[in-house]
C-alpha cells in the first residue's frame, strides 16, 4: 500500500499520516532524507515483521536526497503492491512529480497552509550566523507568532549550519557547491565558532529533531533549549 500526503500544512500532513498509521496498530519505521542510504527502500518492500504482520514505513520529505527520490520513483508499482505500509510525507508536489504518485499511490492528498503574516525567514539564519542566541530566541517567537511552524525553523538552522560546514571544508564556493555571496558570508561567520562546533550544533539540532518527532521530546521546548544552548 502507498499514501502520499503532500503541501505546504506540515502539521496537518502528519497529523494525517498520524490517522493512517492508526488504522493499522502499527509503530512507523521512519526514514528521513537526512539519514537515508542508498537501497533503503527498496529493502523494505518486502521486509517481515517479526509477529508475522505489516510493516510500516514513514517516507519523510525524499525530495530532500536526490537519490532517496529517485529511489521512491523508481519502485513505485512495488511500493503501490507490497504488503507493507509506504507513507510518503512531502512539500508542494511539481505537476509532473504528482502525476507519478498519482498512478500508484492508493492515496494522495494534498494540504494547504493559510497564508502566514509576513516575517523575514532568513533573519533567523543570520542571528545563528552572528550567534546571537538573544536574538535568535526573540525572532523564534515572532517566527510563531507569525505561523511558521517549529519545523520549518529548524530547516532553516539546517540550512545555515550545513552552509557553515561547506565553507569549512571547502576553499571556494564553487567545491562548495555554493554560490559567491552565501559562501562569502558563510567564510566569514565561521569566525565567531569554535573549532567543532559547528559540527556539534548539527548534530544536536538533527537528534532533537529526531526525538520530538519519536514522541520523546516536546519539539517547542527542546528548541528553545537548543537556542539558548549555543
Amino acid at each position: 500500500m502507498l499514501a502520499v500526503f503532500y503541501g505546504t500544512d506540515r502539521r496537518a500532513i502528519r497529523d494525517r499520516a498520524q490517522t493512517e498509521i492508526d488504522k493499522f496498530e502499527v509503530s512507523p519505521t521512519i526514514i528521513y532524507d537526512s539519514e537515508y542510504k542508498l537501497g533503503l527502500v527498496a529493502s523494505a518492500v518486502g521486509a517481515s515483521s517479526l509477529f508475522g504482520g505489516k510493516e510500516c514505513f514513514l517516507l519523510d520529505t525524499p525530495s530532500g536526497d536526490e537519490d532517496f527520490e529517485s529511489e521512491i520513483f523508481g519502485t513505485l508499482a512495488e511500493l503501490a503492491a507490497s504488503h507493507n505500509i509506504f507513507i510518503v510525507l512531502e512539500g508542494p508536489l511539481l505537476a509532473d512529480k504528482k502525476k507519478k504518485y498519482s498512478k500508484q499511490a492508493t492515496e494522495i492528498e494534498e494540504f494547504t497552509a493559510t497564508k502566514a503574516t509576513d516575517f523575514n525567514r532568513f533573519a533567523i539564519t543570520e542571528a545563528l550566523a552572528k550567534k546571537d542566541k538573544k536574538q535568535l530566541w526573540v525572532l523564534l517567537q515572532e517566527a510563531r507568532a507569525a505561523g511558521v511552524r517549529d519545523e520549518e525553523t529548524i530547516g532553516l538552522l539546517w540550512w545555515q549550519l550545513k552552509s557553515l560546514r561547506l565553507a569549512k571544508l571547502s576553499r571556494s564556493a564553487k567545491e562548495a557547491g555554493m554560490k559567491d555571496y552565501p559562501y562569502k558570508k558563510a567564510t566569514q561567520s565561521l569566525r565567531n565558532f569554535k573549532d567543532g562546533e559547528v559540527e556539534a550544533l548539527s548534530r544536536s539540532l538533527l537528534e532533537l529533531y529526531h526525538l520530538a518527532h519519536q514522541g520523546k521530546r516536546d519539539l517547542d521546548g527542546a528548541l528553545e533549549e537548543w537556542i539558548l544552548g549555543i
